[in-house]
């Protein structure tokens, strides 16, 4: 009978080994003739999880078009009965949760396909980790015996079909890598970013894009520490992997650079054997924190960007410069490769690698390395953008209290960036580094990260206070809460009575937000332009007055402005008469009514994708009001008149007939939103304000300055033209904007706004129109890099401006208000721009 059952057990084992598939087998094709669709994707790895008891899957969320995100988790057997122990004793390591860690696995998390069209990643996920988990692999068993292997295969399905769908309908039947046909010409917007045209690499630490949002919150379940992040690169760079570029953050630990330096030589071996090849050490920096790589990194793991030639345009096969196909199979093979190089490195140092999580986490949080280690957020001014602040840090778990009353402290005042002598009142909020996500906050609110080179691939300021535009103070030495922060409840407006006028403030998103639901249900509001007192409460100019005047015939008036002031956490005030104690009656014709303004935008080619999809986002999922999208290359055929409000984003993309009828429909009273590079399009033009120059000597002076730069930078090394070309660049640099009060663009701004510059155009002072925002002098320059060249430049030139043209305006947006949807302050701005200016 032993005999019989032992036959009957050895057959099961070698009927379930051949139950599995390989990705070529399950697909019905082999790796490189062509792309696979997400629900395939879905389909093939449900298949392994179904057939392999050491294979799980983890559904974490979906994404916009409702396309399902996943994990799939392998592990040994052993392993996978223990997987929850193993998961929060690696949550004990960082203290976030209390206990000692009785096991140690290491857990390697490997994402792929974040930008859609980079989607060589997904193919090469499903051989690699069907290489690991394959029953007949006696290597992927030991490898599985020290690591739980996580893998997203498609961290941006939406924008991965995008690409895909596209490409299988252009794909020529026979191999065609001719980089002039058609299928080498991804359309507008391209596969990137994902539905809302965001750059999901970039919005990581912002959290703005749903799956960010559901992907963090399980990352932060596990926790892992290592983190490989695999993309693709121009198809005339071959491959690129760690150790990363300078400028590295001063954060990052020893054992950080070394075990990249380990992954780097483990898989140049691999490379080398095969005579591939590769580069390590440039480009790919490790700075802005809001990335696949630096994220995990300030979080305690060891961050990896993987990049191979070929992107988008490569498809199955094009010609590089060198005249040799890049084919999609040869992508495959070598992030494959580099794949199982992560998985061999992750198995040879599992112990160590939990040793120096741990280690990171104890040594941080108990002696911060950084100069500021505390962080006081001012909470009297402008609590709406203390909270929206505050749910940030909740998203990535870091820990804050309240302050108390205290006096005497000092420390540097982000907004004059001088340190200065302050109190705090049991309002205010501390935010210190003694905590497990010590490095993080540091990074976050640093107010500038130090450069060990110029050259960076992405933004070099980003400090929390600024971007959300409320006061705040960074301290060299411990500052530790008094209290244990409470959210403060909120006290819902009722329905008494019924008030001649509800009062509502402005100058936070959420009251945009507001404006927006109330104009939705067609109720009538009105603006006060100037400040005012009524009922021994003084108001400033942008106060919401929501008037029963007006409104009379809106069903259910007074419970719908109650209910959604209270759906925002908006406490409203009441007013039983329109005359007030200072300032203008509600009554004035200057207090001017918001018109539910019909909106469009302009996108498709020519248009910056990214700006498009910043505009987007916020009127669809913040917002929440209507808007149409026209594309650029058909605005001939559009009737015009449909529209109040027409957003230009960044782009250059009106000219001719085109851009005569914009002009004519501004004339009769419309209003054009343009933003970033679309500002050029206004700039320089006869009939217009808007000047590169303040005046024809100061263009020539520039022009032969320029000159001059040419002729020197020809004599230096070619070695060094990079470097001289960042002089005229901006990467983030933060600048105070002076704002004129008193005009509706700025309204609930305050007097100072701190804007985020990333580009070198620089406009003088409007003739005939309104300087809203300017910078007036180089006083204004607070931190990040900005060349040496294009600084100088910066003084008097305007930020924010109006042009009056015959019944309409033209806004004038220099600087990007919305940058990747994370600097809420500017939102404000943009919400002006919107709804109040020209009413």
């Amino acid at each position: 009978m032993r005999k019989i059952y032992t036959l009957v057990l050895a057959m099961l084992v070698v009927g379930t080994a051949f139950a599995q598939k390989s990705p070529d087998e399950f697909l019905g094709y082999k790796a490189g003739e062509r792309f696979t669709p997400h629900h395939k994707v879905v389909d093939y790895f449900e298949h392994l999880a179904s057939t392999l008891p050491n294979v799980k899957l983890v559904y974490y969320g979906e994404s916009v078009e409702k396309r399902p995100l996943f994990v799939a988790i392998a592990t040994s057997p052993d392993n996978m009965q223990n997987l929850d122990q193993i998961r929060m004793d690696n949550l004990r390591r960082t203290g976030m949760v209390e206990g000692n860690p009785s096991t140690k696995v290491a857990i390697n998390w490997m994402q792929y396909n974040v930008h859609g069209n980079e989607a060589v990643a997904t193919e090469a996920a499903m051989m690699t980790f069907w290489e690991v988990v394959n029953p007949v692999n006696a290597q992927g068993k030991e490898w599985l015996q020290k690591q739980v292997l996580i893998v997203d295969p498609c961290a941006n399905p939406d924008g991965k079909d995008r690409y895909t769908v596209w490409y299988n309908q252009k794909v020529n039947s026979r191999l065609q890598p001719d980089p002039q046909s058609v299928e080498h010409f991804e359309p507008w917007p391209g596969g990137r970013p994902n539905h809302y045209l965001m750059d999901l690499n970039r919005d990581w630490a912002w959290q703005t894009q749903a799956e960010t949002k559901q992907r963090i919150e399980l990352y932060h379940q596990w926790m892992p520490h290592l983190f490989v992040d695999y993309h693709e690169q121009g198809i005339n760079d071959p491959f690129y992997f760690a150790p990363a570029a300078k400028p590295i953050h001063e954060q990052v630990s020893p054992f950080q650079h070394e075990f990249q330096d380990i992954y780097g030589r483990n898989t140049a071996a691999k490379f080398d054997a095969n005579n591939w090849q590769y580069f390590t050490k440039e480009r790919f920096d490790l700075l802005y924190p809001s990335y696949g790589d630096t994220y995990p990194m300030y979080n305690g793991a060891i961050g990896m960007t993987i990049e191979k030639g070929g992107s988008g345009r490569a498809g199955l096969g094009m010609l590089n410069a060198l005249g040799d196909t890049v084919t999609l199979e040869e992508r495959i093979i070598h992030q494959h490769a580099a794949g199982i190089s992560a998985v061999e490195v992750t198995a040879q140092h599992a112990e160590r690698l939990a040793d120096e999580f741990a280690k990171f986490f104890k040594d941080n949080s108990s002696s911060p390395k950084a100069k500021y280690k505390s962080f006081v957020i001012k909470a009297d001014q402008n609590p709406a953008r203390v909270e929206a602040l505050l749910n940030l840090l909740d998203k990535n778990k870091i820990s804050y209290g309240f302050a108390g009353n205290r006096s005497g402290l000092r420390g540097l005042d982000y907004f004059t960036g001088k340190t200065a002598s302050f109190s705090t009142t049991d309002k205010d909020i501390i935010v210190n580094a003694y905590q497990p996500k010590s490095v993080l906050t540091q990074v976050l609110f640093e107010p500038e990260a130090v450069l060990q080179d110029s050259i960076t691939y992405d933004i070099t300021s980003w400090a929390l206070p600024f971007a959300y535009g409320v006061q705040a103070y960074a301290l060299e030495t411990r500052l530790d809460a008094a209290k244990a922060y409470e959210k403060p409840s909120f006290d819902q407006n009722t329905v008494s009575g019924k008030p001649l006028t509800y009062i509502a403030p402005w100058y936070a998103t959420k009251h945009a937000k507001y404006l927006a639901a109330l104009l939705n249900e067609g109720i009538r509001v009105r603006i006060a332009d100037a400040a005012f007192e009524i009922n021994g409460e003084s108001y400033p100019a942008g106060t919401m007055l929501i008037m029963r005047n007006g409104n009379q015939y809106v069903a259910d008036y007074d419970q719908k402005v109650v209910s959604l002031a209270n759906k925002f956490e908006i406490k409203l005030a009441t007013s039983s008469s329109s005359y007030v104690d200072k300032g203008k009656d509600f009554g004035s014709s200057d207090v001017a009514i918001v018109k539910a303004p019909r909106i469009a935008m302009v996108g498709g080619s020519g248009t910056s994708s990214l700006n498009f999809g910043e505009v987007w986002y916020f009127f669809e999922q913040e917002l929440d009001y209507p808007i149409s999208i026209l594309e650029a290359d058909m605005l001939g055929r559009f009737d015009l008149s449909k529209y109040d409000v027409l957003i230009l984003p960044s782009g250059n993309y009106l000219n001719g007939a085109n851009f005569n009828k914009v002009m004519d429909w501004v004339k009769a009273g419309g209003k054009a939103i343009a933003i970033e590079a679309a500002v050029g399009m206004f700039a320089d033009k006869e009939g217009f304000s808007l000047s590169r120059f303040d005046t024809d000597e100061e263009k020539k002076a520039q022009q032969k300055t320029d000159t001059e730069v040419a002729k020197v930078e020809r004599l230096e090394p070619y070695q060094d033209r990079s470097r001289m070309g960042i002089s005229t660049t901006a990467a983030g640099a933060i600048f105070e904007v002076k704002l004129d009060t008193t005009y509706p663009l700025n309204f609930g701004m305050g007097d100072k706004y701190y804007t985020l510059k990333n580009n070198g155009r620089r406009y003088a002072y409007l003739n005939r129109g309104v300087n809203a925002g300017i910078i007036p002098s180089l006083d204004a320059y607070r931190f990040g890099f900005i060349g040496n060249k294009l600084k100088p430049q910066m003084k008097e030139s305007m930020v924010y401006g109006v042009e009056n043209q015959g019944r309409g305006q033209i806004v004038y947006l220099v600087d990007n208000p919305m940058f990747r949807s994370f600097w809420e302050s500017g939102k404000l701005i943009m919400s002006n721009a919107i709804f109040i200016v020209g009413q």
